[in-house]
């Protein structure tokens, strides 16, 4: 059973590798709060223009209307004064100060809900996701279905040969892969250079 707190804010943070549901989830959480008739805005990285510029889209297709912002200040200067429920997905794209942002709005009352990967492409913590699952009152993990044999996958695995960290992608760039398969998929396991750094 899950303690739902009442008049406080707090931190839920829903994170997995690729096509786990993360983005889903989170829009199943934020609809339950529009139909709550709760003040809900929505925001995203401009930089995932996948399906759509700016409605936050899962994999399945389902959407919510969203905000894309190119960074904190500008998710600071569109967010509203009288919002209650505060969604972001593809958290792991902003920078490190967005975690004391989140934790600045759930101290001042509000609901703030975050999704993205919890590692990138090679395995490794991703952006601010460590920080974020440490402080959150309530953390969901989810697995996605290793496309090599079946298993529970919890990571994500790059087709394509990109070095970058920020690469965003479908399945055409990414897969979501068990340990094994994830670790044998690769030539080599040894980590490359620090700047060489998903989605």
């Amino acid at each position: 059973m899950i303690l739902q707190p009442r008049d406080v804010g707090w931190l839920e943070v829903i994170c997995g590798p690729m096509f786990s549901g993360k983005t889903e989830e989170l829009i199943r959480r934020l609809t339950r709060a529009y139909y709550a008739r709760q003040n809900v805005q929505i925001f995203k990285p401009k930089i995932d223009d996948r399906y759509d510029e700016t409605c936050v889209v899962s994999h399945s297709d389902r959407s919510l209307p969203g905000v894309a912002v190119a960074d904190l200040n500008q998710l600071k200067n569109s967010l509203e004064s009288q919002v209650e429920v505060i969604g972001i997905d593809e958290v792991q794209f902003f920078d490190g100060p967005i975690v004391e942002f989140c934790q600045q709005m759930a101290d001042e009352g509000r609901r703030v809900v975050v999704a993205g990967l919890d590692q990138d492409y090679l395995g490794r913590p991703f952006g601010p996701m460590p920080r974020l699952l440490c402080v959150a009152e309530y953390i969901t993990k989810l697995m996605a279905i290793c496309v090599q044999c079946g298993n529970p996958a919890h990571r994500s695995y790059r087709l394509a040969e990109d070095p970058q960290q920020v690469l965003v992608g479908t399945d055409e760039q990414y897969e979501a892969r068990c340990r094994r398969c994830f670790n044998s998929g690769y030539a080599s396991s040894e980590s490359p250079p620090a700047n060489e750094t998903n989605h």
